[in-house]
């Protein structure tokens, strides 16, 4: 590998390792739980993310033991200012529209605890990789919110309606072995394994032409909201800007 290059974030570590960047969600003795600073943290290293051509895939990794993400930190996002104010912020925070409008593939590697923002984070991710103690819920409804962060739309597309209700509304946590089995996760491997894992398939994917990657997510993200018909023309059309 290349040497990786030092993180300047609070919240997070940031390595890039020729194509392949690494951000770690890094707030370990608080179970890496997503606050005011990891958010502003994330908006600003998926802006670089996306700026920069040498880049062709992103894994999401956790640092510590215990978890990939443990949720929000509810005593700073629910101390809210003024609601022009916090509506203003959230605008020019929008991490998780960021996110998804990223092009290269993003691939999270989780572990432990993947709750409330953390299944979030997982979710606007490509592809998943669990290790075998990866516990997955979203508690937000028993504590009288809703998750916010999106999941209320991206899990049931990728578990379906019925499945995405009762995580959220019956608080159901799942195994990571559930997980695979309702194609929330690709993969499931044992702990050690884990970034390995992730670290093989992020090679794989920039070792194919960058422009066919990018196309190939494009296609079937952006057909995934389009009548068949529509989503056959996006897929023509893409294919022709490659010849």
């Amino acid at each position: 590998m290349t040497p990786s290059t030092p993180s300047p974030f609070e919240t997070l570590l940031y390595e890039k390792q020729g194509p392949v960047v690494y951000v770690t969600l890094n707030r370990p003795q608080a179970l890496n739980v997503y606050n005011v600073q990891m958010r502003d943290d994330l908006f600003e290293v998926l802006h670089a993310i996306g700026q920069d051509s040498e880049v062709g895939a992103v894994v999401f990794k956790g640092a510590g033991e215990k978890a990939f993400c443990a949720g929000a930190d509810l005593s700073e996002f629910l101390t809210a200012p003024p609601p022009v104010e916090a509506r203003r912020v959230r605008w020019e925070r929008d991490v998780w529209g960021r996110m998804l409008s990223i092009g290269q593939p993003l691939i999270a590697a989780v572990h432990g605890y993947v709750l409330g923002s953390g299944i979030e984070i997982a979710l606007c991710c490509d592809l998943r990789i669990a290790s075998q103690d990866a516990r997955f819920g979203l508690p937000e409804a028993g504590l009288g919110i809703i998750p916010a962060a999106g999941g209320t739309q991206t899990l049931p597309r990728t578990v379906g309606q019925a499945q995405a209700l009762e995580m959220i509304l019956g608080n159901r946590w799942i195994t990571a072995q559930e997980a695979l089995e309702r194609g929330l996760v690709n993969r499931v491997v044992p702990r050690d394994r884990l970034v390995e894992t992730a670290r093989i398939l992020a090679e794989q994917i920039v070792s194919r032409p960058w422009n066919a990657v990018r196309r190939v997510k494009e296609a079937v993200m952006r057909g995934a909201d389009l009548p068949l018909g529509a989503g056959l023309d996006l897929e023509r059309r893409l294919a022709l800007g490659l010849l």
